[in-house]
């Protein structure tokens, strides 16, 4: 599942997790990430004592042995996979876009993070991943749209499943206990307050955004690569 940050992706993982057939991997890319590039993170020290820096020992341990379950989910963040990494090793798995629209994105971003550009937020990346995945896999990937999920969280996750040809777990999908998982990363201190008080997910609520002028330009900048993705959305 390739996701930008600020897009119910969590709960989409806690969705997932709760599936008895089911394991994941949170974020896996997030340490090599942060150690590329330099930046300064909530938890970045932690980040970097938990994970391998090394993006290919990660790719290693996400490719190189058997899954204790049935299926895996991945939870990425496309704005972790630095441009040119040879995106090979995942040419065999089954993908799917999680999208928001830009301006909801930046709105919460800075809730958490005062200074936002492109780089950041991921949704350019997460159009050039989308076409190079086609490219390598050699079928269109799958795209639900959190606005969409939150509408209708049955119908969408019941179409994804369907197309992925798996069952729908319906009670298990919609609702999971709270709390912190074992499976969570590091970061969930910082970022996961609101999914560990969940029991399924939010109700959607239209609400535009309030942004500043260079947050707007950034947002505008940025909507065309989603609605790139947004055209070949499961619709609720």
């Amino acid at each position: 599942m390739w996701s930008g940050p600020r897009n119910i992706s969590t709960a989409l993982m806690r969705s997932w997790e709760n599936r008895p057939d089911c394991s994941v991997v949170d974020e896996p890319f997030y340490a090599a990430y942060l150690a590329d590039t330099g930046l300064e993170h909530p938890c970045r020290e932690e980040i970097l004592l938990a994970q391998s820096r090394d993006y290919g020992k990660v790719i290693e341990q996400l490719t190189a042995g058997p899954v204790a379950t049935e299926l895996q989910y991945q939870k990425q963040m496309t704005h972790h996979i630095p441009r040119g990494l040879d995106m090979g090793w995942c040419a065999g798995f089954r993908h799917c876009f999680l999208i928001r629209e830009p301006a909801q994105v930046i709105a919460s971003y800075v809730q958490k993070m005062p200074n936002v550009n492109e780089d950041a937020i991921g949704i350019r990346r997460q159009a050039e991943l989308f076409e190079q995945i086609a490219d390598l896999s050699g079928e269109v990937p799958l795209v639900i749209d959190s606005n969409d999920v939150l509408k209708n969280p049955e119908r969408v996750l019941a179409e994804l499943c369907q197309r992925l040809g798996i069952h729908f777990y319906r009670d298990a999908m919609l609702n999971w206990p709270t709390g912190r998982r074992d499976s969570d990363g590091i970061w969930a201190s910082h970022w996961y307050h609101n999914v560990e008080q969940s029991t399924g997910f939010g109700p959607y609520s239209r609400r535009d955004p309030e942004l500043n002028a260079g947050q707007r330009e950034l947002a505008d900048r940025m909507r065309p690569y989603y609605l790139q993705l947004a055209k070949q959305r499961i619709l609720p």
